[in-house]
């Protein structure tokens, strides 16, 4: 059986550091605007992205750099002198969509890898076999794409094969979104997306001969008729990797919270190694997943056809609460950073990577505890690195507090919500 790998979304160094703590066997990332997420790749510069690249190497995982926009002419000698940057850092693939920048990734860096996106729409070997032929190790599968078609694909053509498990849907074809870009001048397909799927609508029907306009409406509030729930797979990862045909499993995200990357990527960890060892449990999967902030769920296309589909968008809200709320991160393990209220004598659940060895015992700060198999962590004094004592912590209060023992490396203390 192919063990997949888990890539994991790198929004920034913090998130890189975090989701190799929590199990993701490579990263995704990217710097400038040649990027599909520019937002986020604003949060790297060159320097700091070769530290990154350096930083996960060192780890023995592997980095993957998005290159995935669609470029204009005038971008081309500029995506030149980028990819020859990044060439000398060493990533272990550049992701491309269009075939122009793939064909400049072969001439200009043939010694990296060559993965190419989702957006270039794969949905059979014939294609598949063309970007092979191009130089490609790796295709990320058209979302689109059913699991009984990628094994096909797998079995008529000899490239690996990558598709996301898990995070946010574009009602577009494979993400060829244009509203963005007439709405706001904001353009998706060159990393600029501004989200307006999820925006809240009004439909009208207008009669041309007499210029009567009805207003369609759900609701009061109109309906979010582009809002595509997220993708969640975690229930079906066995049923997936039984088909022995996907070799990495990953998770959309580069834009989403700290918690979000720790969470999916502890899961969808916890899922494979669970498959493995023939403990899958896919309720226990879904428990953690709901914790998460979320447009609802669905679970897209590889597992069922998209015609058989008709609960594919969330109409009521572009997102809901998850069960629980994030209240502190420790990145050291002996102090942590408040994000939300955290008082005395009351309990926080540990969350922490995947096998973590959490130490239990009980001192003047307070005490670790297990219950039901959790780690639990009550505080009995609240004193801040520079010695001051607080009843209570707030978010947005920045001393970094200390824990009564060591945690792992970015732990997350959470709570549910009430």
């Amino acid at each position: 059986m192919i063990i997949p790998e888990i890539v994991a979304p790198a929004g920034n160094f913090t998130k890189l550091k975090i989701a190799l703590a929590y199990g993701a066997d490579a990263v995704y990332a990217g710097v400038s605007n040649f990027s599909l997420r520019a937002r986020t790749a604003r949060d790297f510069n060159y320097e700091t992205f070769k530290e990154a690249i350096d930083y996960t190497h060192a780890k023995g995982k592997k980095i993957y750099v998005t290159i995935n926009g669609f470029h204009f002419s005038s971008q081309i000698e500029g995506l030149k002198r980028h990819i020859l940057k990044l060439k000398e850092m060493k990533p272990d693939a550049f992701i491309v969509a269009s075939v122009g920048a793939m064909r400049l990734v072969k001439e200009l860096a043939p010694e990296i890898n060559l993965h190419v996106s989702t957006q270039a729409n794969i949905l059979n070997y014939l294609d598949a076999q063309v970007y092979k032929d191009m130089g490609a190790k790796r295709v990320v599968i058209a979302r689109e794409l059913g699991l009984k078609d990628a094994k096909d694909l797998k079995n008529n053509c000899d490239v690996e094969l990558e598709s996301f498990v898990h995070g946010s849907m574009c009602f577009a074809y494979s993400g060829r979104c244009l509203i963005s870009s007439v709405q706001s001048g904001r353009m998706s397909n060159r990393g600029s997306c501004a989200n307006d799927c999820r925006f809240n609508y009004e439909l009208y029907a207008k009669n041309p001969e007499t210029n009567t306009l009805f207003r369609l409406e759900e609701d009061e509030n109109g309906t979010h008729v582009f809002n595509s729930k997220d993708l969640n797979l975690s229930s079906y990862i066995q049923k997936i990797m039984q088909e022995d045909c996907i070799h990495a499993f990953k998770i959309e995200g580069r834009t989403k919270s700290e918690y979000y990357v720790a969470l999916t990527t502890r899961t969808y960890k916890m899922a494979v190694q669970d498959v493995l060892q023939n403990t899958f449990d896919a309720a226990k999967y879904e428990k953690e997943i709901h914790t998460l902030k979320h447009r609802g769920f669905t679970d897209g296309y590889l597992v069922s056809r998209a015609y058989e589909k008709t609960d594919s968008i969330n109409h009521n809200t572009s997102i809901e609460e998850g069960t629980h709320q994030v209240y502190a991160i420790s990145e050291d393990g002996e102090f942590f950073k408040c994000k939300g209220r955290i008082e005395l004598n009351k309990e926080y659940e540990i969350l922490a990577p995947v096998d973590s060895n959490i130490e239990l015992g009980e001192n003047k700060l307070g005490l670790v505890y297990e219950n039901e198999g959790k780690k639990f962590i009550v505080f009995k004094q609240l004193l801040a690195k520079n010695n001051k004592e607080f009843s209570e912590i707030h978010s947005g209060n920045e001393n970094e507090i200390t824990l009564p023992f060591k945690l792992p490396e970015f732990s997350f203390l959470r709570r549910s919500v009430e």
